[in-house]
């Protein structure tokens, strides 16, 4: 099929998830033009139910880029969580441990509808629904994107690419496969998690490590609860009627001193299998590659959506970089510096996952050895504020500053 149209742009972004709005958003905000190619529709995009614990460092980048408004009218501060073991509950003061940090609860595609918005309120162009998405020439100067939109084939010219687009997307696989190393692991257990329209039974966040596995409380709103628990990754969900479900939760986070759990409909349910994944460099020729694209982290540390959120300030730092001062240093860095940060929130969301879990391998040795540690966790302040650190948020590399 001949090219249709002929597009340019000074940067081509693959997806319209977090990290790609981000990206779009805050090289807009430094004069620079990119265009956002998406294979989804805009209404599943702003559907898609994901995670929504945001780092202290994610709030304040999406206030300072000027699309933290209804976030800050909407999103729940939490300035603790709660470690569930052995019967009891024992909290953890984040903002005492970090002078003053704390998460945000605010539902990642209320982010993406907020970020959606404000691109094509300032111009910007997204392409939903694009389809036959291929990347060429990334070791030149002229990378290019084609692609079908709208009955008609495009082809994107530009100086840089922006692969966002996911674990599943094409920019990873378009890399040579010589030219990568990757890094998994696979998790012997899955998550079950539900949405359901109750009114949260507690005001934090509750991680519970329990004999029968492992259970998280949450919520999405004052009014949504959201949970998960610790299942096989191949799970049926259709052996887990919602009467099953919730006297399970209801069971995994119950205390010695007694514990009501708020039950209503069930508005959706899931499965979840759970796994580590890196690849390295993030990088090759023009193409760069920013959240799940480049790495996936087990969700018991919360890590994903920031993890991306960080890419991107890196990735958008250099990209102003190169076009203001005509240096390629901090562009040339970008995967050293993205991957000390991911690897050391690679070890922070295995930690938190091994330290919850119950493992299908392990003996009555492991599990105590597991108690004993979070003993040390809710007793020691330098452990305690080791997790409280890393919950909120690292600090963020001042060579990668915006």
């Amino acid at each position: 099929m001949a090219v249709h149209k002929h597009l340019r742009t000074q940067v081509a972004i693959v997806g319209a998830g977090p990290a790609g709005l981000i990206l779009s958003h805050l090289l807009h905000l430094a004069g620079i033009d990119s265009i956002i190619i998406e294979t989804k529709a805009r209404n599943h995009l702003e559907e898609r139910i994901r995670a929504g614990v945001l780092e202290q460092g994610t709030v304040d980048l999406l206030n300072q880029a000027g699309v933290g408004e209804r976030m800050q009218r909407e999103g729940l501060v939490h300035g603790g969580i709660e470690l569930r073991f052995n019967g009891r509950s024992h909290r953890i003061d984040l903002r005492e441990l970090t002078g003053g940090r704390s998460v945000c609860v605010y539902p990642q595609h209320e982010i993406v509808k907020d970020l959606i918005s404000a691109r094509l309120q300032a111009g910007g162009q997204i392409l939903f629904e694009a389809t036959q998405v291929q990347i060429h020439d990334l070791t030149t100067n002229s990378p290019r994107v084609t692609f079908q939109h709208a009955d008609e084939l495009h082809q994107m010219d530009c100086d840089f690419i922006g692969g966002c687009d996911g674990f599943h997307g094409i920019c990873r696989p378009s890399i040579p496969s010589a030219e990568l190393s990757t890094f998994e692991k696979l998790y012997p257990f899955g998550w079950l998690g539900i949405l359901a329209e109750a009114v949260p039974a507690s005001q934090e966040l509750i991680y519970a490590n329990h004999h029968s596995g492992f259970a998280l409380l949450s919520m999405r709103s004052p009014s949504i609860t959201r949970a998960y628990l610790q299942c096989k990754p191949d799970e049926d969900i259709a052996a887990w009627p919602d009467n099953r479900i919730w006297e399970e939760l209801q069971h995994r986070l119950n205390t010695s001193t007694g514990f009501h759990l708020n039950q209503g409909p069930i508005l959706q349910k899931g499965v979840t299998a759970m796994r580590s994944f890196v690849c390295e460099p993030m990088q090759y020729g023009r193409l760069f590659l920013a959240g799940d694209a480049a790495h996936i982290v087990p969700p018991t540390g919360a890590k994903g959506l920031n993890l991306a959120a960080a890419d991107v300030r890196i990735l958008a730092s250099a990209i102003i970089r190169w076009y203001r001062n005509n240096a390629s240093d901090l562009s040339e860095r970008y995967s050293e510096i993205c991957l000390r940060r991911v690897w050391r929130v690679q070890h922070f969301s295995w930690w938190m996952t091994s330290l919850l879990h119950r493992f299908d391998s392990a003996d009555g040795f492991d599990h105590r050895r597991q108690l004993a540690e979070l003993e040390q966790v809710v007793n020691s302040k330098a452990a305690a504020t080791t997790l409280a650190e890393n919950y909120t948020g690292l600090p963020f590399d001042t060579s990668g500053e915006l």
